[in-house]
């Protein structure tokens, strides 16, 4: 388990402005935020749980649970919505072989939807870890999942 302990230390200062900070180193290192990092947090912070819990449900970059190798988030704001998303979406879920939410468990791939993704303009956009793909069609999706299970030796 990562030391959740020596990423609060970093941040002598126990300022609420370093709440968010927190959040994402820890997230960084362990994958998510588990129910002992909030309350680890809280702890330093002075904040009570259920704040730090509200503050990160309102980002969607942060995590509640281990997600796959490849977290793969499809937009499914209004734009992407329209650019037809859905073909997308089911496109990665054939190749995949994957549902949309499914829990990751030891899987290699995990595929969420998310509100926006801030590029409307190319949509529909996908995220897959930190790299952000634009205009996605089916087409894409297949040469996206080739290149990465060609990677992975798949």
């Amino acid at each position: 388990m990562h030391n959740i302990d020596e990423i609060i230390k970093q941040y002598r200062d126990n300022q609420r402005q370093y709440l968010i900070p927190i959040l994402q180193d820890i997230q960084q290192s362990a994958g998510f935020l588990s129910e002992e990092a909030i309350v680890q947090v809280g702890n330093h912070l002075h904040i009570p749980t259920g704040k730090i819990y509200a503050v990160a449900t309102f980002y969607n970059q942060f995590r509640f649970k281990p997600s796959a190798r490849y977290l793969i988030k499809v937009c499914h704001g209004t734009t992407c919505h329209m650019k037809a998303c859905e073909a997308v979406i089911n496109e990665f879920e054939k190749q995949l072989n994957i549902r949309m939410g499914e829990p990751a468990g030891s899987k290699l791939f995990s595929l969420e939807t998310t509100s926006c993704l801030g590029a409307c303009g190319n949509g529909p956009v996908v995220k897959i870890n930190d790299t952000f793909y634009s205009d996605v069609t089916p087409q894409r999706v297949v040469e996206i999942t080739n290149h990465i299970k060609k990677c992975e030796g798949i």
